[in-house]
């Protein structure tokens, strides 16, 4: 049985085959989903996602800057016009700059606080505004948290806090989009080295770490989001909205690692 048969959608965020944005595009066509994606402007941008498209047969391609809500609103023209209606949208957007990855939080600029919470919270916004026009029958919009946004995790610093603001966003967009039948729910993904995280000091140790003391004694795999999203976007979740699904292995449950990992 395909879960998403007849249904499309948008993904955005997909960088190369190991972004997680990659694996829940991979999910949905599995499971009968017709997908679009929108890429940041750009010309070595648009050449990658172009061979990703043909590469994976997705026919509509169109760009949106996440801190642009005059390209966000011509994305989303652009959807409407040439791809049509959706019944998903997948948020998979962040970035803070690199000096704010690694040493102190205490040190975070202005500007740095102020972009990484543009790009990785306040995105979700317009474009969630922008989906719920092109979603006549209802929908489900997923985003990508982390739980930086709930723990301190060295070196996340202000990531941490654009994901606490993201997750808050997607509570408040529940409670707005609702009423359309529109459901809002997060992914709060383990630790993979992907491109964005590669940005994060000793984020190789995190990974290690995190695969030992996760009950289920590994790491995540982007086929273990990419299956999760399946859920949240289909209507097996149709009850669900407001929530951050953690996907992590267990992780996040654990109070103390296992005396065992400082041996």
């Amino acid at each position: 049985m395909s879960l998403l048969k007849g249904k499309k959608g948008i993904v955005t965020g997909v960088v190369n085959e190991y972004s997680f944005a990659y694996h829940i595009l991979k999910s949905l066509q599995e499971q009968g989903a017709e997908v679009g994606l929108a890429y940041l402007p750009g010309k070595a941008v648009e050449r990658r996602i172009k061979k990703i498209a043909e590469r994976e047969d997705i026919s509509f391609t169109c760009p949106m800057d996440a801190q642009s809500d005059e390209s966000i609103e011509e994305a989303f023209a652009a959807i409407k016009s040439d791809f049509g209606d959706i019944d998903f949208f997948v948020h998979s957007i962040a970035f803070a700059k690199s000096d704010d990855l690694e040493g102190t939080f205490v040190d975070t600029t202005r500007e740095g606080f102020a972009l990484a919470l543009d790009v990785s919270a306040y995105s979700l916004i317009p474009m969630a505004r922008e989906a719920a026009k092109i979603m006549p029958n209802g929908g489900s919009i997923i985003t990508m948290s982390y739980l930086g946004s709930e723990r301190v995790i060295p070196n996340y610093n202000v990531m941490g806090v654009a994901k606490a603001a993201l997750e808050a966003s997607v509570r408040y967009l529940a409670y707005d989009l609702g009423p359309s039948n529109i459901r809002v729910n997060a992914i709060s993904a383990g630790p993979q080295k992907t491109l964005a995280a590669s940005a994060v000091g000793d984020i190789d140790k995190m990974i290690d770490y995190t695969g030992k003391v996760a009950p289920m004694k590994r790491n995540i795999e982007g086929r273990d989001v990419g299956d999760s999203s399946v859920y949240l976007l289909s209507n097996l979740s149709s009850g669900v909205t407001g929530e951050v699904l953690h996907v992590d292995n267990g992780y996040s449950t654990m109070g103390a690692p296992p005396m065992s990992t400082f041996d």
